[in-house]
């Protein structure tokens, strides 16, 4: 399914990939290799020393924090699994233009007053199977559903 994902995001032209957790195993990360992403760690993930290891071998950035913060296109953006404690005081606190969860597995987009709050959905444990996409030029965000077949 991350593959399948990956190849939309090429066929579309996205910058920079963002994973809200969950990441489930080193086969996802083998997708972002070579790929400018942030990610944190979810609820399911267990970053061993070996997860760790592979990582620095493959040059993928361990988070260091949660939020994992990035700037892109001169916006701010928090990227939470959604589980962490520090979540619910993000949603009040406005320091960010993009607030990213996932954590749900549901597809979210509403705004928070200043920020925007985005959860992409999920690739597994969903019926509906989506990621999202974020024009940071025109803030539009489309959710475009990823089949299993």
């Amino acid at each position: 399914m991350v593959r399948k994902a990956m190849a939309v995001f090429d066929e579309l032209g996205v910058g920079h990939v963002i994973h809200c957790g969950d990441v489930g195993s080193t086969a996802v990360f083998d997708e972002l290799v070579g790929r400018p992403c942030t990610f944190v760690w979810g609820n399911t993930d267990y970053p061993d020393p070996a997860v760790l290891d592979y990582l620095t071998s493959v040059g993928l950035s361990v988070p260091q924090r949660v939020p994992a913060r990035v700037t892109l296109d001169g916006k701010a953006f928090l990227v939470f699994h959604g589980h962490e404690p520090g979540f619910e005081a993000a949603l009040r606190s406005q320091e960010a233009d993009y607030l990213l969860h996932g954590h749900t597995h549901v597809a979210r987009d509403e705004r928070n007053g200043h920020a925007r709050v985005i959860n992409p959905g999920a690739l597994y444990r969903t019926k509906r199977k989506t990621v999202a996409v974020l024009d940071t030029a025109d803030d539009m965000l489309n959710f475009i559903e990823i089949s299993d077949k």
